[in-house]
């Protein structure tokens, strides 16, 4: 790949550091698939927050989608979302102040149309407008909708967000990174991954390289094992299409559980900027040893043939556990366990590393201690946002009896819990900013499929295992001798109001 099409690498101009003071320009956000699940459940009222905050130029939306709707017709789809699916509820005043910006253009319109649509939004918001393009379309449309921009002179002045996944193999990955840089240089691009827009992937950056009581231990003689753990409660929601042709691996490992990774592994980049973590992430990407099949247990849920649209004799994973192996010399020898799946017990998100335990010879018989397995420190990446350090203490009373223990945060218990970003929001405004901190490069996404291609050509068969449950049984054996961290007896403590 030409190395001068890559972030990874830092380039004249390039911004010694976040700069959150420096003022936005006013956008013009051209929403493709104006009228799917993604924007009504998470873009549209995103979008609604973050123009009537103070995070945001002025901004502009024009949606397009193959609906046949007029203006009217998209504000009411608009209105409809947020009412559902939006956090914040608006009052009437700032609905119709959002409304105002709202436009649309159906597909049919062609390139023209769309051009003639964010012309007028961008006379509206005056000449020093930028354009941001969000694909919120599947990966295979997004050739034509580049084709589109390009067709519509929309290419100037703008960056276009990507939704996952980015290719399904290493061969689609580089055809379409290449489809995408005919028209827009890599610094225009931003794949997004809704995971590090979080507010506790941040809260990983912050606790490793910010305190000296971490950062020294974080390496492979003081950690046992790692552990990223997302499961699912939700089933298909009427995506058998998509899933039957990704399954678990390419939908969820590759874009979101491999990024989560890279920020736990990543070494200290050289400045809070986004070219210097980007190259960081990049690097665990290339220490990542090939995904070997036996490390790898597949699972499909028991009825999942049964759904519609699903093939009778499917061989589609709806569940993945694997193990991951960083060859360098912070993490030789340690192993990472990720696991991700539909109909699963619980819906989590949860990064667990477990400290080497201490030698346990100065406590008699019966005291207690490693009987509740390792220091573990836990990172819960659900929307409010939690860390937890356990460790072993006395139980008061008589004698020497311990007793697991646990220091915990929650962003619920600070005076900025309203502050909190929701992800796409932190990702929508970031792009704007023209920041790649938390987005994925094409040398990271041909990377991670290059260490895959091993897996896809030869992957295990799916077992089965009950909706409701872990996964199949064969998950204890490939962790052995370690245990999987869910489910297990953690009760947060609950914010006292």
């Amino acid at each position: 790949m030409n190395q001068a099409q890559t972030i990874a690498y830092p380039a004249p101009g390039s911004v010694p550091a976040l700069r959150e003071d420096q003022p936005v320009n006013p956008h013009v956000i051209v929403l493709f698939g104006a009228s799917g699940d993604l924007a009504k459940r998470k873009l549209l009222p995103g979008l609604a927050h973050l123009s009537l905050s103070e995070l945001v130029p002025d901004i502009e939306v024009v949606g397009t989608s193959l609906e046949e709707m007029d203006d009217d017709g998209f504000r009411k789809l608009a209105s409809q979302a947020i009412r559902e699916f939006s956090h914040r509820q608006l009052e009437k005043d700032q609905w119709f102040r959002f409304a105002d910006k709202l436009t649309y253009v159906p597909t049919s319109a062609g390139p023209e149309g769309l051009a003639s649509a964010v012309k007028a939004a961008e006379e509206r918001l005056g000449g020093d407008a930028r354009r941001i393009h969000y694909l919120s379309v599947p990966p295979s449309a997004a050739p034509a909708v580049i084709k589109t921009l390009r067709d519509a002179d929309l290419v100037e002045r703008s960056r276009v967000i990507m939704e996952k996944p980015f290719g399904t193999d290493l061969a689609s990955a580089i055809k379409l990174n290449n489809q995408v840089h005919e028209t827009f240089d890599e610094n225009q691009i931003f794949r997004i991954d809704h995971f590090l827009g979080k507010e506790a992937a941040l809260n990983i950056l912050a606790f490793r390289f910010a305190n000296g009581l971490f950062e020294p231990i974080w390496n492979r003689n003081f950690i046992d094992h790692v552990q990223i753990d997302i499961p699912e409660t939700l089933g298909l929601d009427r995506r058998a299409n998509f899933y039957e042709a990704t399954g678990a691996y390419k939908d969820m490992v590759v874009t979101h559980l491999f990024q989560v990774l890279a920020f736990v592994a990543m070494e200290t980049p050289t400045a809070l900027e986004p070219r210097a973590i980007s190259e960081e992430k990049n690097k665990v990407f290339r220490s990542m040893e090939p995904i070997d099949p036996a490390d790898v247990v597949r699972g499909q849920y028991t009825g999942y043939r049964s759904e519609e649209g699903v093939a009778r004799d499917s061989e589609t994973e709806t569940f993945i556990a694997l193990k991951v192996g960083i060859d360098n010399w912070r993490w030789a020898g340690v192993p990472f366990y990720l696991r991700t799946g539909k109909r699963l017990a619980e819906g989590q998100r949860i990064i667990s590393i477990a400290f080497k335990e201490a030698p346990k010879s100065m406590f008699p018989g019966g005291s207690g201690v490693g009987a509740q397995g390792p220091d573990h420190l836990t990172f819960d990446l659900a929307d409010e946002s939690k860390v937890s350090l356990s460790f072993y203490g006395k139980r008061p009373g008589p004698g020497m009896r311990l007793d697991k223990l646990s220091m915990q945060f929650s962003t619920d218990e600070t005076d900025r819990a309203a502050d909190v970003l929701e992800a796409y929001e932190r990702l929508l405004l970031d792009a704007m900013r023209g920041d790649h901190t938390l987005f994925t490069t094409a040398e990271g996404i041909e990377a991670l499929w290059e260490r895959s291609e091993f897996l896809l050509r030869m992957p295990p068969p799916v077992k089965p295992y009950p909706q409701g449950s872990w996964g199949p049984n064969a998950i204890h054996q490939m962790i052995a001798p370690h245990a999987w961290r869910l489910p297990f007896e953690r009760t947060w403590r609950e914010h006292k109001h």
